[in-house]
């Protein structure tokens, strides 16, 4: 079944909202979503702030849909606001509508990461992702740290935990750790296969040179998940070339099988 591109939202308490990476479909997602959909005035919503993990434009292009909020807080990387002020600047194009986004750039090596007004009971933490930086960047296929992180969000109520990586090259220690201590872990689904884009005919490349583990083989991503026991496990940011997303095919059986869940538009998840 098809599905929008990767964003999700976080509450904790229901009604105030961070959305998590900004897809193009983002009007599309917020507009099924009533608990985002709170009007306060013309234009009002209940989304506090946007954060986003990386400036892919499947992650980004969704910060020009939102104009209308703005102004509105973003958090992301240095590097990542270097990229959405240069390469790609979005956040520069954004400054004439009502200021544009109020940016604060996170540090990947804080242990303490960062709150947000929105969410007060939440905690962030970055996670540095080994994966790639986008084909406009001047950094493609030589990442730095911060280019791409994962989150480590905690209810600091209850200390309950969700790890989110929708773009994994490769599992590092602090991946690792992550995915260790999480209560839910959301990971990149985006291949079934390494070259997957290649022989459907969309693309020239291979997942790992784009910086996505693949979901299946020795090394892939249901192999990594097998070895963590406590976290309920969901794929997410899959690829339409991925044959998960048919409900009748093997792939989606041995997803399932693995006691891994596959995301779709609208899944809600409380931890």
């Amino acid at each position: 079944m098809p599905r929008t591109q990767s964003s999700i939202a976080v509450s904790d308490d229901g009604d105030n909202w961070v959305v998590i990476n900004a897809s193009p479909d983002i009007r599309q997602q917020i507009n099924a979503s009533p608990r985002l959909t709170r009007v306060e005035g013309a234009r009002g919503s209940a989304i506090g702030a946007v954060v986003v993990t990386d400036a892919q434009i499947d992650h980004t292009t969704g910060l020009l849909i939102l104009r209308e909020g703005l102004p509105l807080a973003l958090y992301c990387t240095p590097e990542v606001a270097e990229e959405l002020t240069t390469s790609y600047p979005i956040l520069s194009m954004m400054k004439h509508w009502d200021g544009g986004y109020e940016t604060h750039t996170v540090d990947i090596h804080s242990p303490e990461g960062w709150r947000i007004p929105a969410v007060p009971h939440l905690a962030f933490h970055p996670v540095s992702l080994s994966s790639n930086a986008p084909p406009f960047s001047p950094y493609r296929n030589r990442a730095r740290p911060g280019d791409n992180i994962g989150l480590k969000i905690v209810d600091t109520r209850s200390g309950a935990t969700l790890f989110y990586a929708p773009g994994l090259g490769a599992p590092e220690a602090s991946v690792l750790a992550a995915m260790d201590e999480a209560d839910c872990v959301m990971m990149d689904g985006t291949l079934w296969t390494d070259d997957e884009m290649i022989r459907e005919g969309v693309g020239t490349s291979l997942g790992s040179e784009m910086g996505h583990l693949s979901v299946s083989g020795d090394d892939g991503m249901l192999a990594l998940m097998e070895g963590f026991t406590k976290p309920r496990k969901v794929l997410i940011h899959i690829n339409n070339t991925n044959p998960i997303l048919d409900p009748d095919s093997p792939q989606h059986q041995a997803v399932l099988d693995a006691g891994v869940e596959i995301a779709f538009d609208g899944m809600t998840i409380e931890i």
